[in-house]
């Protein structure tokens, strides 16, 4: 079987997913800060592959986000306003 390119950028985005909820994970539970700090640095790299990935894929139709509708956007607005507190 021949991958083409849509599951090939699809197990791509998978994994880089996977890889920064793991660096996630680690460098929340790093003891010393020498380590954590590696870690960090590695979960930026990470998210930075993860975007560049994402990227290629919505461009090329793979991954369509559809823009949402003004109703639904005014709804997540009020069920998390009461998270956050303006200082």
């Amino acid at each position: 079987m021949e991958y083409q390119e849509k599951e090939i950028l699809g197990d791509a985005l998978a994994t880089q997913k996977n890889a920064t909820n793991l660096f996630n994970t680690c460098s929340n539970e790093c003891v010393h800060e020498e380590l954590r700090s590696t870690m960090l640095d590695i979960l930026a790299d990470e998210h930075s592959m993860q975007q560049d990935v994402f990227c290629s894929m919505h461009e090329k139709g793979y991954y369509p986000t559809p823009d949402a509708a003004q109703n639904k956007i005014d709804e997540a607005k009020q069920r998390f306003s009461c998270s956050f507190k303006t200082v």
